[in-house]
């Protein structure tokens, strides 16, 4: 898909009511969600072609990048499985399932990411106690991005 078209669909996306739109091509996928006022565009192979660790994707501006300095942070990241959006309690009113300082055992439950209106639990792949959150609630994140440190 080339800039042009690409470009033209963020701001369609941007001057419309639509908060996502999702476009399905030969040479890949394409998904645009506005949060925040803000489009996020994200592209993805296709399926053939890429292995799940190859997996792109493209801020629409540079406010949504991950923070680079995530990757000088000692100790175990939690990386997110999926594209999705991040959410640190199982409701709104309730409370967070970790928040800095708890320690938590391999297996424990972390946060939520909803996918396609399904709602993932996502589990420590270590045990230790969570130093630092990379990801604020409600926040869409990306496959493989550092949603918390575990030391």
């Amino acid at each position: 898909m080339d800039l042009r078209k690409l470009k033209t669909l963020i701001d369609l996306v941007s001057e419309s009511n639509v908060s996502e739109l999702e476009i399905t091509e030969a040479e890949g996928k394409v998904r645009i969600v506005k949060s925040s006022g803000v489009p996020m565009m994200m592209m993805q192979q296709p399926a053939m072609a890429m292995m799940p660790h190859q997996a792109q994707s493209v801020p629409a501006s540079p406010a949504t990048m991950p923070d680079a300095p995530a990757a000088e942070v000692a100790g175990h990241a939690v990386k997110s499985p999926m594209v999705g959006t991040f959410y640190r309690s199982s409701s709104p009113g309730s409370n967070a399932f970790v928040e800095i300082g708890t320690v938590v055992k391999e297996g424990d439950t972390v946060c939520i990411i909803e996918a396609m209106k399904i709602l993932n639990e996502i589990e420590a792949d270590k045990s230790g106690t969570v130093t630092k959150i990379l990801s604020e609630n409600g926040q869409a994140v990306e496959y493989g991005q550092a949603l918390f440190m575990i030391e």
